[in-house]
Formats: C-alpha cells, structure tokens, sequence
C-alpha cells in the first residue's frame, strides 16, 4: 500500500489495530538517497531480535501520534531530521520482548540533509543499504521495502510522462 499520510488515514490505522486487538504501536522510516540506498540500523546481538537490521523506528507513546512518534524516533536512533513525512508504505504484527501485540506502521521520510552523520544511540552499525544489501532485513521489512519500491517506480513513471507531455510540440490551430 503507497498513501498519502492525512489524519483520516492515520485515524483509521489506529482504529484497524485497536479492533485487531493491537496494544502496541511502533512506527519505521524508509529513509532513502537519490542513489536509492535506504538506510538501515543494526540490533545488537544481546539485544531483544540481536543481529537483525531493520528500519529506524521505535514505539508510540501514550498521548503521541503515528507521525509525532515517527519525527522523535528517528531523531533518536539516528540523530537525523524528519523534514516530511511521505507515504504510508504498511505494516507487519508481531509480539514485542514483554509479548504485547505489536504493529509497526512503516512511513517514508525525508531527513534535512542526506548528508548528516548518522548517530547511533540504540544500535551498534548503520547501513546505507543498496538494493543488494536490503535483502538482510527480515521478510516483514523485504515486504514493506517493496511496497517503498513500486511506490518510487510508479512516481518516476508519472514524472517521465509529466516530462515527455511537456516536451510534446504544441497543438496546432
């Protein structure tokens, strides 16, 4: 699923996980480069899930929301800036270390600058992964990589044609 981040949408996941009996929510960036490297963090291995990469992304807080969350989060485990927050790419369930019911919504986001350093306060490595080097994350994230993915095709596909419209010499009268 690719959309457009607004409040209704937001609402309505929330409202979707509460009746699927959800108790947690975790928001994940995609965070990408022009080169379309996406950049992944690295769990600890004594760490709950040691040894997986996955996206930035973190819990919700009471009172916060999906895109509050996201902006703080990723600030958080990376040190990055959150300028926008795109689409909506899914998201996976799963049982989190204390065995809630977990769902991690999972946005593209735009940082400030792609150049900033990344600085790890809850991981021991960061990745710009390319597309060869995305396949480490676990099949939940491959899926949602994806989605990011077609996503990305499907714009380049609309701004090629954009392109070649403008190109096309003008009607003639």
């Amino acid at each position: 699923m690719n959309a457009p981040v607004d409040a209704a949408l937001l609402g309505d996941l929330i409202h979707s996980a509460d009746a699927d009996g959800i108790t947690k929510h975790v928001v994940g960036a995609v965070i990408s480069t022009a080169a379309g490297q996406v950049l992944l963090l690295h769990r600890a291995t004594d760490d709950y899930l040691g040894g997986l990469w996955e996206l930035p992304s973190g819990g919700v807080d009471a009172g916060e929301t999906l895109t509050g969350a996201l902006h703080r989060e990723v600030a958080e485990e990376t040190g990055l800036t959150v300028a926008a927050i795109g689409t909506y790419l899914g998201h996976f369930d799963y049982l989190s270390k204390s065995g809630k019911r977990t769902r991690q919504f999972n946005f593209t986001a735009r940082v400030t600058h792609e150049s900033d350093t990344v600085r790890l306060t809850e991981h021991d490595a960061h990745l710009w992964a390319d597309r060869t080097e995305q396949e480490r994350v676990s099949s939940a994230v491959r899926h949602v990589l994806a989605a990011w993915r077609e996503g990305s095709r499907m714009m380049n596909t609309a701004a090629d044609d954009v392109v070649r419209d403008t190109s096309a010499p003008p009607p003639t009268c």
